[in-house]
């Protein structure tokens, strides 16, 4: 289920009269947009995502606020804080997110708790202002800072007789898309990358950034529509005529996780980030441009303060990558990696590997594979043996995941991403020595841990989407997961 607060300000204005809030500690917002969905649902309970769209000036520190009617309460919330009282809920930006620039959004999500019916919130405010879907009215000269009733009624609650129209569906975004499916589920995504589309319903954001090389200037390359697909044709503008390459991946979980390439003008080091247009493929009918990692290219960020799961607390990690552009070059990784970009130990890394690569030797066929990256070895199962029920995936585009509780269980699992659900190629114990897990919280993506401060990845390989999230997802979370990524229509 998903709303909008697209309530007309002209109704409003006559109905609930005009809001300054002043007594805020926060800036007051100069108009704003909601976009509510519930993404999941199940007995006496529910998980939803919350989109808020800044229509005014940059804003710094933020407060939500929404009444529910029906006894509904917020359990678990993540990518900020919760307050209730009875049904009236105020959530304040977390310290990653407190900022929202003009015309842009922040999101996050939570589980809930009903005891009958779960109606959408019929109304929110942003430190204090009503979300209309357009600018606020300004406050005339000389009135009142708080709301001033100029019609029968001073609350904007939908009734059979109100002249507040209630919220209509909106379709301009999809519902349940990975990283509300995995907050749904109760493991939020801390770490959410992707060239190809934005993997929330929510997010309108920037999905990454290139560089041409003719005047070294940069563009950031956002999607076509809220919860879609990549804008390739910014892209294909901004780079006519010259060459270009991607200097950034952004986090779209919230929490800063963008990744920046091992080079020089990058994150520093002896990498170089990849060309911009290597490789374009179709998700939902709409042309995008994906990661195509070759020797010399891979990416890097620390994100041990900002989310990612370090010691032994549990994480799982999905990514669409693709089975034709592979080898056996250390080591296509995406995942949990050194903070020092050195090997550190086993346990240090916590990463889907996908390549040809055999570290311990008889292996049954020529890959390429999935396998987990837990330093010290590329792990086809739960011990350095030859896993059986280990298979190759050599379709054009792969969905690969990995899990780790931390302290004694993991599990991998694959699939075409155009179609078929999951196989489970590992769900059991994790390698000696490895338990418990000393995970230290950066990002990898294409190389491996011990990398690239002073030498190249040797590995190929392509990345379209993936995230990272906390905690130890469900089987039934991460088969939705795998649905949409078939529904989301690579080719």
């Amino acid at each position: 289920m998903r709303i909008r607060a697209l309530l007309a300000a002209t109704v409003l204005a006559g109905t609930a009269g005009v809001i300054a809030a002043t007594t805020s500690p926060a800036q007051a917002a100069a108009g704003c947009r909601v976009d509510y969905t519930v993404s999941s649902s199940w007995p006496g309970g529910f998980g939803a995502s919350v989109a808020v769209t800044n229509l005014g000036d940059s804003l710094t520190g933020w407060r939500l606020s929404w009444t529910f009617t029906a006894g509904q309460t917020v359990t678990q919330l993540w990518n900020g804080s919760v307050s209730q009282s009875g049904g009236q809920v105020t959530v304040t930006n977390a310290s990653y997110n407190a900022t929202i620039p003009a015309g842009g959004s922040a999101a996050f999500g939570f589980n809930g708790a009903t005891t009958g019916s779960n109606p959408a919130p019929a109304a929110f405010t942003l430190n204090g202002v009503a979300c209309t879907g357009a600018p606020a009215t300004p406050t005339p000269t000389g009135s009142s800072a708080t709301p001033t009733p100029t019609g029968s009624s001073a609350t904007p609650t939908p009734t059979a007789s109100s002249a507040t129209p209630t919220p209509t569906p909106s379709t301009s975004a999809p519902a349940g898309l990975p990283c509300d499916l995995y907050a749904a589920g109760g493991t939020p995504c801390v770490a959410a990358h992707s060239t190809t589309r934005a993997l929330s319903a929510g997010y309108a954001g920037a999905l990454y950034q290139v560089r041409r090389s003719s005047d070294n200037t940069t563009r950031d390359i956002g999607v076509v529509s809220r919860g879609g697909a990549a804008n390739a044709a910014t892209q294909d503008s901004f780079c006519a005529g010259t060459s270009c390459v991607i200097t950034v991946i952004y986090d779209q979980s919230g929490r800063g996780n963008n990744l920046g390439y091992q080079g020089p003008g990058g994150i520093g080091g002896a990498d170089t980030a990849a060309g911009a247009t290597r490789e374009s493929v179709a998700v939902g009918g709409n042309k995008v441009y994906s990661l195509y990692i070759n020797p010399g290219n891979s990416y890097w960020r620390n994100g041990s303060a900002t989310g990612i799961p370090t010691g032994s607390a549990p994480e799982g990690i999905y990514m669409v990558t693709s089975g034709t552009h592979v080898n056996g070059g250390c080591c296509f990784d995406y995942g949990n990696s050194e903070t020092t970009r050195r090997a550190d130990g086993a346990g240090a890394m916590d990463a889907i590997y996908f390549g040809t690569s055999c570290w311990f030797g008889g292996c049954s066929g020529s890959g390429p594979w999935i396998q987990a990256d837990l330093e010290y070895g590329l792990y086809p199962g739960g011990s350095s043996s030859w896993n059986p029920n280990q298979r190759a995936f050599t379709s054009k585009f792969v969905t690969a995941m990995l899990k780790n509780n931390g302290t004694s269980r993991f599990a991998l699992k694959g699939s075409n991403a155009q179609s078929g659900s999951l196989t489970t190629l590992w769900d059991g114990a994790l390698p000696r020595g490895y338990s418990p897990m000393r995970k230290q919280g950066a990002i990898i993506l294409g190389s491996g841990g011990d990398c690239c401060i002073d030498n190249t990845n040797q590995s190929i390989g392509t990345f379209y989407e993936g995230a990272m999230v906390a905690g130890y997802p469900s089987d039934a979370t991460e088969s939705a997961v795998q649905a949409n990524i078939v529904a989301a229509g690579y080719r």
